[in-house]
């Protein structure tokens, strides 16, 4: 079992920043390829970025790229999301998921994820 706490998100002006960092438990954290979803109100639950279990291979969404980072540290449990340049459509509530998978894949789908965290809300304002 895994256990996903969010933190690091809150109110931000367009154009600013917001690092948000995902703490997990158990001792399996390095054999889980994770990914940052958000789902805005009234529309799906969407991969903003993934990571494998390494670390190795990532994946942005377009609308994110050149603007958010994902890396994990994982002697510490913890996968983040640097994210620059914030506009008012990243409004969102952030989760982030995990699934096993020792091997470089990014799972781009919600239904490949078996671990969720309660999610971190993120408001841009413009």
């Amino acid at each position: 079992q895994v256990q996903l706490v969010e933190s690091g998100g809150g109110l931000v002006q367009a154009g600013g920043s917001l690092r948000l960092s995902c703490a997990a438990s158990g001792r399996t954290f390095g054999s889980k390829a994770m990914g940052w979803f958000r789902q805005a109100p009234g529309k799906e639950r969407e991969l903003v970025a993934g990571i494998s279990w390494s670390g190795g291979s990532t994946y942005y969404a377009d609308s994110v790229k050149g603007r958010f980072t994902i890396s994990r540290d994982n002697a510490k449990n913890t996968v983040y999301l640097q994210m620059n340049s914030l506009k008012p459509e990243d409004t969102a509530d952030y989760y982030c998921a995990a699934r096993s998978s020792r091997s470089g894949t990014i799972f781009l789908s919600s239904g490949n994820y078996d671990y969720w965290g309660q999610g971190t809300q993120v408001t841009v304002s413009s």
